[in-house]
């Protein structure tokens, strides 16, 4: 009836809110390095008397559909169930641990070794998956998560995914991109880049010799970033605030540009029609005050690392590099990524 993010930091009650949930303010009681799941969810439940079934779902298991939760709830309220947790079947042999120093050997714990049979044979076992947990109101009270009448619901081996470790996060990302589940909407790949030149393209430096010529840098990098967007058939575009001409001309990077842009948004905005795009075909990298209407408009919008920090909160993602010093082709990387999301919600 009501989803709700647990939490006691700014930032991400800030994203839960922009997300449509209602936020609990953790207490510091429960916020600690060793407070459990059972420990939030039992102070949530104190201050929420109306409340008589929670949902319990993992964040560290990124590829849960709603199709499942929808289940789920079914079993809890329709087929009267008190406890509902996930498991996924596999298809692994285990052995009896011997602890160095023993003088024990290893025994089958549910096989037989002189039977022995094709695992694609065997049906498996169901282990917890850790991707969600419900139950009523008066099993938590009484400090359980699992109990009563309890039912497990068997998820897709492909959607079983838990981050532990630190060399987890590899797998899931990929394991989400041919997997995860990415709204009713369909994806839209990106068509246009619209790049700031200053503080982007470039470290917003300006360098004068004694003959009173301007001279700028940039990042080889980001080039190879702008050849590789303009091979994927993705448009990149240039905008500044003052008169880049000679800069860019210099570069020779074959881009439309628009200098000494008073409003940057109507600039966008004009790109954007000319071109016949929806905003989630427009993507914008900015770093400056006078971004950050462009930053929201975008369908995806990034920034520099060194980037104001009201860009920062505009934007949906910061890149690692400095301005001038690869967040172009970090920024491309990071489009490339939702190309491939795009493809594999295709394919599904």
């Amino acid at each position: 009836n009501s989803i709700w993010v647990s939490t006691d930091h700014d930032e991400i009650e800030k994203v839960a809110k922009q997300f449509g949930a209602q936020v609990h303010r953790r207490s510091p009681e429960v916020s600690q390095d060793s407070s459990t799941s059972l420990e939030a969810i039992r102070e949530f439940l104190n201050h929420h008397p109306e409340v008589d079934i929670v949902g319990n779902i993992q964040a560290t298991s990124p590829c849960l559909h709603p199709s499942d939760l929808i289940k789920v709830a079914d079993l809890i309220q329709k087929e009267g169930f008190d406890s509902v947790f996930s498991v996924v079947r596999r298809h692994q042999f285990r052995w009896s641990e011997v602890k160095k120093g023993e003088n024990k050997t290893t025994e089958p714990q549910n096989l037989n070794p002189a039977k022995r049979y094709r695992r694609q044979d065997w049906p498996g076992e169901l282990y917890e998956n850790g991707s969600f947990y419900f139950a009523k109101r008066h099993l938590i009270e009484k400090g359980y998560l699992q109990g009563g009448k309890m039912a497990y619901y068997e998820m897709r081996a492909e959607h079983s995914v838990d981050i532990d470790i630190d060399i987890d996060w590899p797998i899931a990302e990929q394991r989400v991109l041919s997997f995860g589940y990415f709204g009713k909407e369909p994806l839209k790949e990106v068509k246009l880049l619209v790049c700031s030149i200053d503080g982007c393209l470039t470290n917003g430096r300006i360098y004068v010799t004694e003959d009173q010529k301007e001279m700028v840098s940039y990042d080889y990098r980001d080039i190879v970033g702008i050849d590789l967007l303009k091979k994927r058939g993705i448009q990149v575009r240039f905008i500044s605030e003052r008169d880049c001409s000679k800069t860019l001309s210099a570069m020779q990077l074959g881009c439309v540009a628009k200098v000494s842009a008073t409003n940057k948004l109507q600039v966008l905005e004009d790109w954007q029609k000319d071109m016949g795009l929806s905003w989630k075909e427009v993507a914008y990298l900015g770093n400056e005050e006078s971004d950050v209407e462009c930053l929201k408009k975008a369908g995806m919008s990034g920034v520099p690392a060194d980037a104001c920090t009201v860009a920062q909160k505009a934007a949906g993602y910061i890149c690692k590099s400095n301005g001038g010093c690869g967040a172009v082709r970090e920024f491309a990387e990071h489009i490339f990524l939702l190309l491939e999301k795009v493809n594999s919600a295709r394919k599904q």
